[in-house]
């Protein structure tokens, strides 16, 4: 059955709407479905992916269709831009794929597949928007997914995705991640998978810069829907 639960460690709520804190912060969006019929988003991540997409204008989607089956990194993304294309590459351990024990793609047929541990994507043009579908992350896990970005500053900050564990590994279970900031650009996003030696799946990547940015959350609205921090990292530092 899907699951809507409040993520305390976090303080994010697993409905879509993400947090704030009184400084400068990304606005992350999150939801999670523990068990899906294995054919697209369950509605807590729909959810979430809206409420995410509803704050950007002109964006792309990367649905991996347009890789052969099998293709490994580096893989080349574009995206529409507020002025011109936005360009990217994601490197690390992975392939295209379009099956697997709780994975699917959410929309078209393939996805991008990485086991435990790392892939990253740069990009050649600043973005302050991104979000994917992440399907079949959460079992056989011993921790939670971050996500390591790295601003036109070379600040490097984590955000983490409050997922659950121990999800049953055939529950196709799905989740959307996303942050909008609207106070800064990023050159690179690093994934850190959960931890214990699994296969993730992700699809239906969206990337934004500053200038697609509409509209996003205000503090007060969100304090008052009771939302908190949402898995941003208390400590920044500077690249070396």
């Amino acid at each position: 059955m899907n699951a809507v639960r409040a993520v305390t460690l976090s303080g994010a709520m697993a409905l879509g709407f993400a947090a704030v804190s009184a400084q400068a912060v990304p606005v992350t969006f999150f939801g999670e479905d523990t068990s899906t019929a294995g054919i697209a988003l369950g509605p807590n991540s729909a959810a979430a992916r809206s409420s995410f997409l509803a704050g950007l204008t002109g964006v792309g989607n990367e649905d991996f269709e347009s890789f052969s089956l099998g293709a490994t990194a580096p893989l080349n993304l574009t995206f529409p831009g507020s002025s011109g294309s936005l360009s990217a590459t994601l490197n690390g351990t992975g392939n295209i794929d379009d099956s697997g024990p709780g994975r699917f793609a959410t929309s078209g047929r393939l996805f991008w597949e990485a086991s435990t541990g790392s892939f990253d994507i740069t990009f050649a043009n600043p973005v302050s928007a991104f979000g994917f579908n992440g399907i079949d992350i959460g079992d056989f896990v011993t921790q939670q997914m971050t996500l390591t970005l790295t601003d036109v500053n070379n600040v490097v900050s984590q955000l983490t995705v409050p997922h659950s564990l121990n999800i049953g590994n055939n529950d196709n279970a799905t989740l959307f991640f996303g942050f909008i900031d609207a106070g800064n650009s990023y050159t690179s996003i690093a994934f850190t998978n959960a931890g214990g030696g699994d296969i993730f799946a992700f699809d239906d990547m969206v990337v934004g810069d500053a200038g697609q940015i509409t509209t996003v959350p205000e503090p007060g609205i969100l304090a008052l829907l009771g939302i908190g921090l949402a898995g941003f990292a208390g400590v920044r530092r500077k690249a070396a």
